[in-house]
């Protein structure tokens, strides 16, 4: 048997030399401020950002923990830095239809200056106002107007009360009004000496009551016009009043404010609105208005009607913002994305008026970036909807959920959409994207542009230095301890690990921020100024500690023999196979007993785990390939008579995924050649249809964990593992495999094909076919093609004998 399948203890694991690196500790390194290895998604991202045409918002894909979002913010805020600063927006009274609230767009740091300068104003109306209601001219001028009322008045009355006496009749006041009474020597005479009067005379004097009855009603119909006209009088007067003493006010705010156009309409409607709702800036008027206006809330000055009525609500404050403003919303709800409308209980009622209108995401990133994550917006209820709706629309219209579905049952609001000015930023992961590319027709129109993080780098001495400064820059970013040059090596090595690939190392910023956080706690204990190799190893060790009670518990049950693998012997049908098991993000290998058994058949197959749908599509297909390889390797001329079953034994769970495909076709080879199988080995790996191994993943994981199991038991130097060739430079196994290997206890050997690995597997030979299509004889390839003419001859002749 050849040995130059087995690999050396060199080819186990790639070190990281410290001597590599010119620094001593990563304190004198500058912080990195760019990603290792995403040069294509920084074009996707600058391609997007650039692109000024609509629907190329972006889509950031990568898997969680790579730094997605680090990497975003950092990139958009240089490129923010070079953009404009957003403008304000507020909203206002809309005095012609107070359920439509005015949308203002304003310069930036303008709309918080123009709500201080209103507050200022109805406080000087407030004072202002009064003080000319109560100053000598106006008490006066009203003074003048009513007693010409009254004057008015009593002119008619003694007109009429002239014209009564002249004919011998009197006006009275009563409790109930004005009455008439007949004078005899200018006194009033009853009734007892009315009837004593001639009747010619009674009649003359009810004929002259009669007449004065009417020129009394007469003189009454005119009073409400009267009256009227006073109203208009002092209402024309507190006109003039209240525009000299609030006019120039308001021209003055309003003058701070020239070349405002949408301002300077509206100081001229807030004028005209002042001037017919002077009372709610008088003492005796804080009441709620009777044309339905916003009714007095709280005693606070601030939530007063007048200060409700004429204030400015500031939906978005860039005062103190540079640049573009970037917002990244972590609960993306439909209210806090796009903005909402909030309500007051009073008195029993919900009321609401524009000061209650509280902005989105959405309004704080107009004119810049908006950041969501794709999981997040779509796990809440009509967001998603709303944000495209408001990027199809190019505007933020803020209605409650109801209304958007319409089935609002209230009068709430309208407020004047907002123009929308933003690039959306979506960062979600490769399912999410391609599950809304397919199910969502708005969705390519809307983000055109895809921005893929990959998981890992190559692993060359200039990424590794980029690496060191990334490790740097999280110690000084967090405060943590530097780390050594052998510090750095010892993470590098295990970010080639987590890549699950020698010549490559991982881009999981959480993975290795986590270790440098862990790695300065272990420090800290042994009171160290920096972290070194041997603080890494130690996080790491405890962190594989914490996850692994599944995996002892699982190691427990085959060293108590509960499930069944064997370490030792030969035996026919019978092979080690190697799985990975992975719980949260702790991966593991764990050995499993794969047998096939035979009898004569059809040349059928049996994949009991398929048969029982334990096993999925991905299994089933590199069963049907290994029935590929028997027919067309030892079958070309004969029909294959036999019937085969593979199980993967004590399975009770799912089984998928071709990785053990090789290694049921080595049971299958064995049962057919009954040659046994060594049980001191394991085997890995997928095959084609030629007979070729393929390279599976978890190479690591597989590998340890069936060497934990021979250590448990003892090394014999006879234990080992088959893997594909292709795996080779994906090996960072454990330090004590490697020095096992190193010492002959243990064995790793490299496989490229079917026959090297059945060769290693049984010790014997497998053979090369010959031109007249046998093999050597004695070799494993004979004996199964021997094998399948036995159970084809055997076949024929128990048809022959049915016919018979």
């Amino acid at each position: 048997m050849s040995h130059e399948t087995r690999l050396s203890a060199e080819a186990l694991y790639q070190q990281c030399d410290p001597e590599q690196f010119s620094f001593e500790t990563t304190e004198t390194l500058s912080p990195l401020d760019e990603f290792i290895g995403q040069e294509r998604a920084e074009e996707a991202m600058h391609f997007s950002v650039e692109m000024e045409r609509d629907g190329y918002n972006l889509f950031v894909i990568g898997p969680p923990g790579s730094g997605r979002h680090r990497f975003v913010r950092q990139y958009l805020e240089k490129i923010a830095a070079t953009k404009p600063t957003g403008n304000d927006w507020c909203y206002i009274n809309n005095f012609d239809d107070a359920q439509k609230p005015r949308a203002l767009k304003l310069p930036t740091g303008v709309a918080c200056q123009l709500r201080r300068d209103m507050e200022r104003l109805i406080w000087d109306l407030r004072s202002a106002i009064p003080a000319a209601f109560q100053s000598d001219d106006y008490r006066r001028r009203r003074q003048n107007l009513e007693e010409v009322f009254k004057d008015e008045q009593s002119e008619i009355f003694e007109k009429l009360q002239g014209q009564a006496r002249e004919r011998g009749i009197s006006l009275i006041q009563t409790p109930t009004g004005i009455a008439f009474a007949p004078i005899i020597d200018e006194q009033v005479i009853g009734p007892e000496e009315f009837q004593k009067l001639p009747a010619e005379e009674q009649q003359r004097l009810q004929k002259e009551i009669e007449a004065l009855g009417k020129e009394l009603q007469e003189a009454m119909r005119s009073a409400p016009e009267r009256m009227s006209r006073l109203r208009d009088q002092i209402n024309e007067l507190d006109r003039d009043v209240t525009i000299l003493a609030a006019g120039g006010l308001i021209d003055a705010v309003a003058h701070g404010y020239n070349g405002h156009e949408q301002l300077s309409d509206h100081f001229r409607a807030l004028k005209e609105d002042v001037v017919e709702n002077v009372r709610l800036f008088l003492p005796h008027a804080n009441q709620p208005e009777e044309d339905g206006g916003p009714p007095l809330i709280s005693q606070k000055p601030e939530e007063d009607p007048a200060f409700r009525r004429y204030g400015v609500n500031v939906l978005v404050d860039n005062a103190n913002t540079k640049g573009a403003p970037i917002i990244f919303h972590d609960n993306p709800t439909y209210p806090y994305l796009i903005g909402q409308v909030e309500h007051l209980a009073q008195m029993g009622t919900l009321i609401t008026d524009f000061n209650l209108i509280k902005g989105g995401a959405l309004h704080a990133a107009n004119g810049g970036y908006l950041i969501i994550d794709a999981r997040k917006i779509l796990n809440q209820q009509f967001a998603w909807e709303g944000l495209k709706q408001a990027l199809r629309g190019h505007r933020i219209k803020i209605e409650s959920i109801a209304q958007s579905v319409g089935f609002a049952q209230t009068v709430s609001l309208e407020p004047e959409p907002i123009p929308l000015d933003v690039k959306v930023v979506v960062i979600g992961d490769a399912f999410l994207y391609h599950l809304l590319l397919s199910n969502d027709p708005d969705f390519v129109e809307l983000f055109k542009v895809v921005a893929e993080f990959d998981d890992q780098v190559e692993r060359t001495d200039q990424n590794c230095n980029l690496f060191a400064q990334l490790l740097g820059g999280i110690s000084q970013h967090e405060n943590l301890r530097h780390l050594t040059r052998d510090g750095v090596a010892r993470i590098v090595e295990a970010s080639a690990r987590h890549a699950g690939d020698a010549e490559r190392l991982s881009t999981r910023l959480r993975f290795f921020a986590d270790i440098v956080r862990e790695a300065d706690y272990w420090a800290g204990r042994r009171e160290s100024a920096t972290i070194s190799a041997d603080d890494v190893q130690q996080a790491i060790d405890a962190k594989d500690r914490r996850s692994n009670r599944i995996r002892e518990r699982m190691h427990e049950q085959i060293l108590r023999e509960t499930v069944l693998i064997d370490t030792d012997k030969a035996k026919v049908g019978q092979i080690n196979g190697l799985a990975v098991m992975q719980v949260g993000d702790f991966a593991f290998g764990k050995p499993s007993r794969i047998t096939a058994r035979l009898r004569i058949g059809t040349g059928k197959v049996i994949d009991i785990e398929r048969e029982v749908e334990m096993g999925g599509p991905l299994h089933s297909k590199g069963v049907m390939i290994l029935s590929s390889y028997i027919g067309s390797n030892f079958a070309i001329d004969e029909p294959l008579s036999f019937s085969a079953s593979l199980v993967f034994e004590q399975s009770y769970g799912g089984v998928d995924g071709d990785s053990a495909s090789s290694t049921e076709l080595y049971a299958l080879l064995s049962a057919l050649s009954e040659v046994p199988i060594k049980q001191s080995l394991a085997v890995t790996g997928s095959v084609n249809q030629y007979g070729e191994v393929q390279a599976i993943g978890g190479a690591n994981e597989k590998i340890e964990g069936f060497y934990d199991i021979c250590a448990a038991r003892g090394l014999t130097g006879d234990q080992g593992v088959l893997i594909p060739a292709s795996n080779v430079k994906h090996l960072m196994l454990r330090a004590d495999i490697v020095d096992a290997v190193k010492e002959n206890k243990f064995h790793i050997y490299s496989v490229s094909t079917i026959d090297q690995g059945i060769e290693i597997l049984t010790g014997k030979t497998a053979g090369v076919r010959n031109e007249d299509g046998t093999f050597p004889a004695g070799t494993i390839n004979e004996l199964v093609r021997q094998r399948l003419i036995s159970f084809a001859e055997k076949r024929r002749s128990f048809q022959s004998s049915e016919q018979a």
